[in-house]
């Protein structure tokens, strides 16, 4: 009897079209936007609960512990005050000025922190990004929900302070929670953002303190944002009237000052407007960013 040779059905293949077929992929490949997304919300428990470890753990090895979530946020007001209230007399133009420097600089915080964490949010994990696999876009939003815990016990203090130096409590403290809300979100893209750009630039960690006390000035944390129109251009008063962490501090300044109403560097609504574009703007186009760079991550 003959022998029938039977034909190697995987002959002839590239070794891409074997992968194909048997349903194998690169490793560290960047997956589609939607899957990705819905891997990363599979994953909202970690991040819940990997978050609440970091804040546990960071400040478990000094003597007053997680306390000092509160503390530094008042010692810098504090300082802030000294210079800017009683030294330079800032607080000449600002009724209740105490309460309008500690809601600027408690909010700017939450932004400054998020941003500088986020610089190091794949360097400084590289140990566990190179042994598990999982959405890289879990880190940088790990370090936002870290200072989101941090910001929320300071917001506590914030209110008593406020309270203290006369302010009434009124239905427009509800309004902190949707400006929150838009800030998280924009904080989540902007630490993409950075964290993406510090996977490249390992030196970026030492300018972003320099950066980010240019932009608290230019924030209006510290004097009345009225300033700008008296002595900048109308271009440049325009621009910095514009920029994400002073339009946040203002909606807070709105729903929990009364004495500072009439003070707005625009309108109620039109600070909403954009709260809301500068939201959705940072918060999708980061995380596209980031998710560009996913098969990077860990690599080299």
């Amino acid at each position: 009897m003959a022998n029938t040779a039977v034909a190697d059905p995987d002959s002839g293949l590239t070794q891409a079209q074997l992968a194909q077929r048997y349903g194998l992929r690169v490793a560290g490949e960047r997956p589609p936007l939607a899957e990705y997304t819905r891997k990363l919300w599979a994953y909202r428990h970690f991040m819940t609960a990997y978050s609440r470890a970091k804040v546990a753990s960071s400040l478990s090895q000094t003597q007053l512990g997680q306390l000092w979530q509160v503390l530094t946020p008042l010692t810098n007001a504090a300082v802030y005050y000294l210079v800017f209230g009683v030294i330079v007399s800032s607080h000449r133009n600002t009724s209740n000025f105490i309460a309008y420097l500690c809601t600027g600089v408690f909010i700017f915080m939450f932004t400054q922190t998020a941003v500088q964490n986020g610089t190091s949010a794949i360097t400084g994990n590289l140990g566990l990004i190179r042994a598990l696999q999982f959405p890289r876009a879990a880190l940088p939003i790990t370090v936002t929900l870290v200072q989101l815990q941090q910001l929320l016990m300071s917001m506590v203090v914030l209110a008593v302070i406020v309270l203290l130096t006369g302010e009434p409590l009124t239905f427009r403290w509800l309004l902190i929670a949707p400006m929150l809300l838009l800030q998280t979100i924009f904080n989540i893209g902007l630490t993409m953002v950075m964290a993406r750009l510090g996977s490249k630039i390992t030196d970026l960690k030492q300018v972003m303190p320099f950066v980010m006390r240019t932009w608290l000035y230019a924030s209006g944390v510290l004097y009345p944002v009225a300033l700008f129109r008296e002595h900048l251009p109308h271009w440049a008063a325009t621009l910095l009237e514009a920029n994400p962490p002073l339009i946040f501090i203002e909606l807070a300044r709105y729903a929990l000052l009364e004495s500072n109403q009439t003070n707005l560097v625009s309108t109620p609504t039109r600070l909403w407007v954009m709260a809301v574009a500068w939201a959705l703007v940072m918060g999708v186009g980061g995380f596209v960013y980031f998710w560009r760079g996913e098969k990077e991550y860990g690599r080299g």
